[in-house]
């Protein structure tokens, strides 16, 4: 199934798989540009030729739209799995290439390189869905040797992302997790994972799922202009209220922390989620790998020109002069007196609001009840 992009002159040419789109802030969109990926040998920049208006304002109401793509792309296995120290979870899905939500700050971005697409803007239009991931996990789990431990659903895209409405491939996930009593965890900053709540009260009933919700600010312009199509930071606190009365775990992801922009806001943020049922609490200081340097430089100078400078610089202070660093024990928190300063003022938020009580903050799961689906045509389970 496709959602066709129709040509407008953003578009100046197409070579390979990408497309150069002129640069500048874009109504709905986080990135301002789609420079190439780095697996690219051509580079590929947008210039107005002149034609049609001359003084385009991409972010007015009489813009040309940049339209979403979605490809179907059909997957032999859908688990992911991780070693890395410094993440809660071995097992992982996404059921979504590239997001809609158009954060231009998520570490996710640099993966759409190796589809010959940008990580800039093609990373939140040219979107990639699998519809078949149901039947993957159900393959996955009724072989013999699957080892029953957490999954992860959206650790590198949101899987309540808009397109959801109309795929719903992570209520067919959630479907097979449930007969299969299968834990998961949830990471989401959108409301729509009400829609699943059915399920995930269920679930959570048996001990089964937990979900963290994503508040970068309580500010719903800078949310709108960082995250364009992500819920509102209201409508993602009321959803942590209806999840909590419905039963289930919410955890609060404030991530990232931006120098000079939220950070200060770290409080409020907790203070707020506590408010609205979370009991749990985690933060992420920015991460800015491979192409979101330049991609979220470019959006600082375009959205906060004069603090673009302040922020990069601060960020540099964390990370040993560098704008990233790829540690395993400082990635996520930085080093440097910035970065002790904000890790003390989340200890100390967290001990007055009574948060992280449970061991190292994590909402247990329980994979004792796990039962792995009889496929037709297999041997059934002695016990």
């Amino acid at each position: 199934m496709f959602f066709v992009c129709s040509v407008t002159m953003m578009y100046t040419h197409v070579m390979n798989n990408s497309v150069a789109i002129m640069s500048g802030a874009r109504k709905g969109r986080g990135a301002t540009t789609n420079n190439s990926g780095r697996f690219e040998n051509r580079s590929r920049h947008g210039t107005h030729d002149g034609w049609e208006v001359e003084n385009w304002d991409p972010v007015s109401e009489d813009a040309p739209t940049l339209r979403t793509i979605v490809t179907e792309e059909f997957c032999k296995t859908i688990i992911s799995r991780n070693s890395s120290p410094d993440i809660p979870f071995d097992q992982s899905i996404n059921p979504y290439r590239g997001c809609e939500h158009g954060c231009v700050y998520c570490y996710a971005r640099p993966s759409h390189a190796y589809a010959g697409l940008s990580p800039g803007l093609d990373f939140e239009s040219r979107l990639f869905a699998k519809p078949n991931a149901a039947e993957a996990l159900e393959r996955e789990l009724a072989k013999p040797s699957y080892k029953c431990l957490p999954i992860m659903l959206g650790a590198n895209t949101d899987p309540y992302q808009p397109i959801e409405r109309d795929w719903k491939i992570t209520r067919d996930l959630l479907t097979v997790m449930s007969e299969c009593n299968q834990p998961v965890a949830i990471t989401t900053k959108s409301a729509n994972v009400l829609r699943d709540l059915d399920i995930l009260a269920e679930m959570a009933g048996r001990g089964l799922a937990a979900v963290g919700i994503s508040v970068t600010t309580l500010d719903r312009d800078l949310a709108r202009k960082m995250e364009p199509r992500a819920s509102t930071p209201q409508k993602r606190l009321e959803a942590i209220t209806t999840l909590s009365e419905a039963g289930v775990p919410v955890s609060l992801m404030a991530a990232p922390m931006i120098p000079q922009l939220n950070d200060h806001e770290l409080e409020n943020i907790m203070k707020a989620a506590v408010d609205h049922g979370v009991r749990d609490a985690a933060y992420i200081l920015l991460r800015l790998p491979l192409e979101i340097k330049e991609l979220f430089a470019d959006w600082l100078a375009e959205h906060v020109p004069d603090r673009a400078d302040r922020v990069l610089n601060h960020i540099r202070d964390a990370r040993h002069g560098a704008l990233y660093e790829s540690d395993f024990e400082t990635r996520m928190t930085g080093t440097g007196e910035y970065a002790q300063l904000l890790g003390r003022r989340f200890s100390l938020a967290c001990k007055r609001m009574g948060l992280n009580k449970r061991e190292a903050g994590q909402m247990p799961l329980d994979t004792s009840q796990f039962k792995g689906p009889v496929r037709p045509g297999s041997q059934l389970r002695l016990f």
